[in-house]
């Protein structure tokens, strides 16, 4: 219970984390620091569960299927790219 009110009061801006606590967070997240301070010009990228969920899911599968799988992503994308100029 005291994590949940320190990180309300980081929040809050009643508190600011140590450059320690800070990194050790940015780790429990599986994340950046940078990020967690918005100094990303994609911090709000993986907000959206769902994504979040694939991603994590591409990560946990071989390279191989990754590369196929990120070829067929990036094929949809350049055909909409294309077809909306």
């Amino acid at each position: 219970m005291l994590f949940v009110s320190v990180i309300s009061r980081y929040e809050r801006d009643e508190m600011v984390p140590s450059i320690d606590a800070a990194k050790k967070l940015a780790g429990l997240l599986d994340t950046t620091v940078g990020y967690l301070l918005g100094e990303s010009e994609d911090h709000d990228l993986f907000k959206d569960p769902e994504m979040l969920k694939r991603f994590k899911d591409l990560k946990s599968i071989g390279a191989k299927e990754r590369e196929h799988i990120l070829f067929a992503i990036d094929s949809m994308l350049k055909h909409i790219k294309l077809k909306s100029l």
